[in-house]
């Protein structure tokens, strides 16, 4: 970004929380921003909604959604443009929401592939709204997180995903060698609205603050141009359905600890770790039930079942039964499709603008599965991520000529590298030519850039 775009957010920035401030100040001075002729007086603000609208909760929340980026909502404001939105209309949304008469957009629906297959739908809020439920989100926090189950990993501050897998591996060692994989079927899709509103009223005595999240969830999805009304479910894509299914699932996670089951839960993937067959097959049934009479939710009948944790996989990895943590087979395959599909030979593109695309899948993979105990997965990916970009080059040399000299340029013997210029062989049979992996070998793709895989 240059200076100048740089010093013109600053400013933009600058002017939306002086609009903040200003609507606190006159908040408190008895003076509100016009009101249309219709509006009903505003009911006294509630100490929840005070934290919720107060100035620097406000300026975190603009701060984190603008960082997040993301694409625009219905209205199609993106979020770069939410500071002059705010500078414009602070005053009288905050009227609005103070009055009760705010009203969320619709949610705008999008599909998005998933990892194992099929579609996952998304909700993508406003940006505005995206603002308000971070705010929201912010004070809410405060009140839950010290009351979450210390085995619930999944969009919390401070807990991860590597966490969660460490936390199966102590179990798993300390001989709780059978696991029982509890995964809820199409759960975002079927949160009960009542069920949640009431656990929200067990812990939050704030009418005010519920009533807008009701209209969160009720705000309607917009649909190949159709708004649809929603009874049940909480969208993913806003920054609040993370912690209101943690607060739904709350529940299942006093009901694990009151049966004193080891277990951990990051999202809902829920995994118990016992000692037996006999006895793992005891708690799934008795769990299957909890969950879909007490919880009215649904157990996912194909991806749930228990047995021993080499075969059941948990966010991406697998334990044998030593407890060493190892890449799952479904996740190597995943990595396999990616990398061909960005390799592809018959693509027309620059050998370095490759490498940039490639190296920023390979950085965030190996962020993620870096902690597997099983080095030789990630040295025989890479040694294959390798011959795949021998076979992309050598396709892009086309003729023998180029290829003879493109070989002996890097280092090839010459007689060796016109053996295998002028050979009839495919690219990924030529692609274990020794004059081929000596011109381009481990070192000339390391200078190049390519990332490793190994931590």
């Amino acid at each position: 970004m240059s200076v100048g775009k740089r010093q013109k957010t600053r400013r933009t920035t600058a002017l939306a929380l002086e609009r903040i401030c200003e609507a606190d100040s006159s908040y408190a001075q008895g003076s509100v921003a016009p009101m249309p002729t219709h509006a009903q007086p505003s009911p006294m603000i509630s100490d929840l909604m005070n934290k919720v609208l107060e100035r620097g909760n406000l300026r975190r929340a603009l701060k984190r959604v603008k960082k997040n980026d993301g694409s625009p909502g219905v209205d199609g404001m993106r979020p770069q443009d939410l500071n002059r939105y705010l500078y414009e209309n602070w005053l009288t949304i905050r009227d609005q929401i103070l009055s009760g008469r705010y009203q969320p957009k619709p949610i705008k629906q999008v599909w998005i592939p998933k990892a194992e297959g099929g579609q996952r739908k998304l909700g993508i809020p406003t940006v505005m709204d995206r603002f308000l439920q971070q705010a929201i989100l912010q004070v809410l926090q405060g009140i839950y997180e010290p009351v979450f189950s210390e085995y619930s990993y999944g969009f919390r501050p401070g807990r991860s995903t590597r966490q969660a897998v460490r936390k199966a591996q102590d179990y798993v060692r300390a001989g709780y060698t059978w696991v029982v994989d509890l995964d809820l079927e199409k759960f975002f899709d079927r949160v009960n609205h009542d069920r949640l509103i009431g656990r929200l009223r067990k812990d939050i005595d704030d009418p005010f603050l519920i009533g807008l999240i009701r209209k969160y969830l009720r705000s309607g999805i917009l649909c190949n141009g159709l708004t649809q009304s929603v009874t049940e479910g909480v969208p993913q894509g806003g920054p609040l359905s993370p912690l209101l299914s943690n607060i739904v699932l709350d529940d299942l996670d006093r009901e694990l600890e009151k049966r004193e089951l080891k277990f951990v839960r990051y999202a809902d993937d829920c995994n118990v770790y016992v000692q037996s067959e006999r006895a793992s097959q005891r708690v799934f049934e008795g769990l299957t039930r909890f969950i879909e009479r007490k919880l009215k939710l649904k157990v996912n009948g194909a991806k749930s079942a228990f047995g021993s944790p080499d075969d059941r996989r948990f966010l991406g990895f697998t334990l044998d039964t030593r407890g060493r943590v190892r890449i799952s087979k479904v996740s190597l395959r995943r990595f396999r499709v990616r990398v061909r599909n960005l390799t592809k030979r018959q693509r027309g593109v620059p050998f370095k603008a490759l490498l940039i695309k490639l190296n920023s899948y390979l950085r965030g993979w190996r962020g993620y599965y870096c902690i597997t105990e099983l080095p030789s997965q990630l040295r025989g990916l890479l040694g294959w991520v390798r011959r795949r970009l021998r076979c992309f080059l050598w396709l892009q040399w086309k003729t023998w000529k180029s290829r003879l000299r493109e070989l002996l340029v890097r280092g090839g013997h010459p007689i060796s590298s016109k053996s295998a210029a002028s050979s009839g062989a495919g690219p990924w049979r030529i692609s274990r030519h020794p004059a081929v992996q000596q011109a381009l070998s481990n070192k000339w793709f390391t200078r190049e850039g390519l990332v490793r895989l190994t931590c």
